[in-house]
């Protein structure tokens, strides 16, 4: 199971959600595991423009319709 009784962000509920871990995630976009973790569980902190982008550009090659603005305001 997936984010079992931790405290998750939009964008950590919506990893959980689809099964995608943030090992994947990282390996895959090239964003830091850590950074993952911290912006997946924290919903005040938001990843750098330059990271967003890498997160936001790799679900969208996966096939998700998801945009920046859905996770983090600007």
């Amino acid at each position: 199971m997936f984010g079992l009784g931790k405290k998750r962000s939009s964008f950590g509920k919506f990893l959980d959600q689809n099964g995608i871990t943030q090992q994947e995630l990282s390996k895959a976009s090239g964003v830091n595991r850590n950074s993952i973790s911290r912006i997946a569980s924290d919903s005040k902190k938001k990843p750098s423009m330059t990271n967003g982008s890498k997160l936001i550009n790799t679900l969208k090659k996966a096939g998700f319709k998801v945009d920046y603005d859905d996770f983090w305001s600007m």
